[in-house]
């Protein structure tokens, strides 16, 4: 799976941090039923490597993969526990080699036209722009349009519900990320209905933005 592929799945990329190993498969479940087939699980917990396993051995529909990679050794243990892919909230020479050497797809984190040129120059095309409102938002990613034209972003950080269409317009986001869609409050309470619900609204939301 490339890049590409990994931006094209769906129009949101759900950024999710899990404490319990057991929600993983209903959540899943959830997004998938609310049109939604691809998960980012950050490494920010414990649980994180498991539940990317548990989803890609029983659950094999939806794409997973790991958030919050920051070095060759993670990203290693996200691939051997089933990650299809990585994101990482920033990007390094390091990270990038890495990404070739085990031959798994990386869209790293930029913030400025350096960041950008750095991605470029490595042969990487799509980024994820993070943190996307503090990064400069729609405005920053206009600009990046003209000297960056092959470039492709998924905007995350600051992205909700109300704003997700002024960035899925530009012709340079393909996606966008948020942990707006997967409310922590819900999957503790284990309201995966609530999920499936979110999920369909913001996908009706962006069906409407693209009618003809």
């Amino acid at each position: 799976m490339t890049a590409n592929d990994v931006m094209h799945i769906s129009p949101i990329v759900p950024v999710i941090a899990l404490d319990n190993v057991d929600d993983a498969l209903p959540l899943a479940e959830a997004l998938l039923k609310g049109g939604v087939g691809i998960m980012e699980i950050t490494l920010r917990t414990k649980q994180a490597l498991q539940s990317i396993e548990k989803i890609a051995t029983q659950l094999p529909q939806m794409a997973v993969g790991a958030g919050t990679v920051t070095n060759r050794e993670n990203f290693k243990q996200a691939i051997d526990h089933g990650a299809q892919f990585a994101f990482s909230p920033g990007i390094s020479e390091g990270l990038l080699q890495s990404s070739k050497e085990l031959k798994t797809a990386l869209i790293p984190g930029v913030a400025t036209a350096s960041e950008v040129m750095l991605a470029q120059n490595h042969g990487f095309f799509h980024c994820k722009l993070f943190p996307a409102t503090v990064a400069g938002g729609t405005a920053a990613l206009k600009a990046f349009g003209g000297p960056f034209s092959q470039m492709r972003f998924c905007p995350t950080g600051g992205v909700n519900l109300d704003n997700m269409n002024d960035f899925l317009m530009l012709p340079n986001v393909l996606c966008v990320g948020g942990s707006w869609i997967v409310p922590k409050d819900a999957i503790q309470a284990k309201d995966f209905t609530k999920i499936t619900a979110r999920s369909q609204e913001a996908i009706s939301q962006i069906n409407k933005l693209f009618e003809t």
